[in-house]
C-alpha cells in the first residue's frame, strides 16, 4: 500500500508539513509505504509554472522530462492521497491548484479514479478558512473521480471534513489527534478498495 502526501504550502517545514507528517508516520505504523511530495519544488521543474492549455487535449508536453512528471508517475502508483494546505484567502494555495490544473493528461486517463483521498489544512486562526479550504480540496478530489475520506475510524467517531489545525500545529492538540484517526481511515479504506484501482 502506497500513500502519498502533497504539500501545497511554499514552507517544506512549518504548519502543512506538520500535519502530514502526523498522518504518515501512523500510516507508516499501520504498514503503509509513505512518502510526501513538495508541491512548489514540481512546479518550478515544468516548463511553464501555470497551465496554459498549450496543448488541448492536454499531451503533458510542459512536464515531460521533469520532477513534475516522476511526481505524476508516483501518484499513479498511489492507493491513498493527501492533499495538504494552508488557508489562503480562504482557499488553496495558488502553488497547489496549480499543480492540479497541470493533472489534465491524468484525468483525461483516469489515472486517480477509485484512489483514496483526504485533506488536511491549516490557519492563522481558529475559524480562519480551514472547512472552505477542505471543501476546495475536496472538489478537486471528486473531479478526479477520488473516493473521500475523513478524519473518523469506527472505534473513535464519524469525523468531520478532514484534520483542520490553527497554527503553530504542533500547539493544537486536537487536530494532532485527528491526523492519526485520519491515518487510520486512510489504511482502512485504502485496504478495502485495492481491487477498484488500476495497475
Amino acid at each position: 500500500m502506497l500513500i502519498i502526501g502533497l504539500n501545497g504550502s511554499p514552507n517544506k517545514s512549518r504548519n502543512t508539513k506538520f500535519l502530514l507528517e502526523k498522518v504518515m508516520e501512523k500510516a507508516a505504523e499501520l504498514g503503509a509505504e509513505v512518502s510526501i511530495l513538495e508541491v512548489p519544488e514540481l512546479l518550478q521543474t515544468a516548463k511553464h509554472s501555470f497551465c496554459n492549455v498549450c496543448s488541448n487535449p492536454c499531451s503533458g508536453v510542459c512536464f515531460k522530462g521533469t520532477k513534475l512528471e516522476e511526481a505524476f508517475e508516483l501518484l499513479r502508483k498511489a492507493d491513498g492521497i493527501i492533499f495538504g494546505s494552508p488557508v489562503y484567502f480562504g482557499t488553496i494555495t495558488g502553488q497547489l491548484k496549480a499543480f492540479f490544473d497541470k493533472t489534465r493528461k491524468l484525468r483525461g486517463e483516469k489515472a486517480f479514479y477509485n484512489k483514496i483521498a483526504a485533506g488536511v489544512t491549516v490557519a492563522t486562526s481558529k475559524y480562519g478558512g480551514q472547512e472552505t479550504t477542505m471543501k476546495a480540496l475536496h472538489d478537486i478530489m471528486l473531479v478526479h473521480g477520488m473516493t473521500i475520506v475523513a478524519d473518523g475510524y469506527l472505534e473513535d467517531d464519524c469525523g468531520h471534513h478532514g484534520v483542520c489545525a490553527h497554527r503553530p500545529a504542533q500547539d493544537d492538540e486536537f487536530a494532532i489527534k485527528r491526523a492519526s484517526i485520519l491515518a487510520k481511515r486512510m489504511v482502512e479504506v485504502c485496504e478495502a478498495t485495492k481491487a477498484l484501482r488500476k495497475g
